[in-house]
């Protein structure tokens, strides 16, 4: 059995205090006691040496670091007695043990950043409560390289508070900017850790993804930052549908169902609150899904594609397939666009054939064919009344 080692410092002893605070204390103390000592010093050796002051300064400092140029030194017995008891014995020591402290202190600092227990100063940050029960690493780094693409979130701090990585988090994941603390967000004293007040916005993600009886962790959580006021910036992932309702009656901001192979739906429902509704509906077959239809294009306008697919009720364009295969999405809309497929937005328990299409897109062609003529008559009869103006 090993024997009981004495403690380093007294406060190692004390384990219900916070190591941090106990060493910064200490810190300052001694360097109070330092000060005073060289306050000291300086007005020894200033009276007691024929030195002017901004040389007894020079003196008292280059002794306490010990560099010893020589081109000043005591000569009186009570400016060497001073600098033998202050300078030497006290002053060194103490400079010695800040030193030390400091070093101790840059240790401990370590330490519990790695542990998940150092409290960051934090504004205006996102925090983000839970842990994916599998590929969690790969879903943060997701979430903070897209989050970060957005330009007002640039530089915006991210916070995980969660019991996993108790050992730290992995090198990839600490390198992309993000820090967590080691807490459950259903204990207050973690909220309060991670300064969840002061956060810009606040993401439960569901326990397990695949249990709906994660959503009652979730709701405990959110009811906690409702009895907070933080409900207004909490986004919620919610596994059952059922329990949509009971989110909304906290007054959760934005509720969404688990989409763990695409984080871009958490951070379009973060910065853009409402579009995750839209990509949500991508994903259901029951209302609304992408439909490619493979059709000639070549000479409309994507404005014009778009219109003609809104006017007849077909649905909204969302990208076309040029002849290489490839998808372009947002294309100029005042440009022709030349390809072979559309991809279109569509209702999925009526969705047109192409037949529609091509139809709807035939009668946009005749519908600007008019339009061009009307516009071709009007200026002709404005050509033919300006010339009888100038006749006249």
């Amino acid at each position: 059995m090993m024997r009981n080692r004495r403690p380093l410092n007294p406060e190692h002893a004390q384990s219900h205090l916070p190591m941090g605070g106990l060493i910064r204390s200490r810190i300052r103390r001694l360097f109070i006691i330092l000060g005073c000592l060289l306050v000291a010093q300086v007005l020894i050796i200033w009276a007691a040496e024929p030195l002017s002051l901004l040389e007894a300064i020079w003196l008292t400092m280059t002794t306490l670091v010990t560099v010893g140029y020589g081109d000043y030194a005591p000569e009186t017995v009570i400016g060497r007695l001073s600098t033998i008891v202050l300078m030497f014995l006290t002053a060194i020591t103490l400079l010695t043990l800040i030193v030390s402290d400091y070093i101790e202190f840059r240790f401990y600092r370590r330490e519990r950043i790695l542990t998940g227990r150092w409290i960051y100063k934090m504004n205006e940050h996102i925090v983000i409560i839970n842990t994916p029960r599998s590929g969690g690493e790969q879903y943060f780094m997701r979430f903070a390289s897209q989050i970060r693409s957005v330009p007002e979130y640039h530089t915006v701090p991210i916070i995980i508070l969660t019991r996993q990585f108790p050992g730290g988090l992995p090198v990839e994941l600490a390198d992309s900017g993000v820090v967590h603390f080691h807490g459950t967000g259903n204990d207050p004293e973690a909220l309060k850790a991670v300064h969840a007040g002061s956060a810009r916005h606040i993401i439960v993600l569901a326990a397990d993804e695949t249990d709906p009886f994660s959503d009652s962790l979730t709701f405990d959580i959110a009811h906690r930052l409702t009895e907070s006021n933080l409900a207004g910036r909490t986004t919620v992932e919610c596994v059952s549908d059922h329990n949509r309702d009971r989110f909304k009656a906290l007054g959760v901001r934005t509720i969404i169902r688990p989409v763990r192979t695409y984080p871009e739906i958490m951070v379009r429902a973060v910065v853009a609150p409402g579009s995750e509704k839209v990509l949500e509906d991508m994903f259901n077959y029951e209302r609304d899904h992408p439909h490619r239809y493979d059709l000639e294009l070549d000479d409309l306008s994507w404005a014009d594609i778009v219109s003609a697919l809104v006017r007849h009720g077909i649905g909204t364009a969302l990208a076309y397939i040029d002849h290489d295969n490839e998808v372009v999405c947002h294309p100029p809309t005042n440009e022709e666009v030349e390809g072979k497929g559309l991809i279109v937005l569509v209702s999925s328990t009526d969705t047109p054939a192409v037949a529609v299409v091509e139809e709807a897109l035939d009668r946009y062609r005749e519908f600007l064919k008019q339009w061009k003529e009307l516009q071709d008559d009007s200026k002709a009869k404005n050509s033919t009344i300006n010339s009888e103006k100038q006749d006249d």
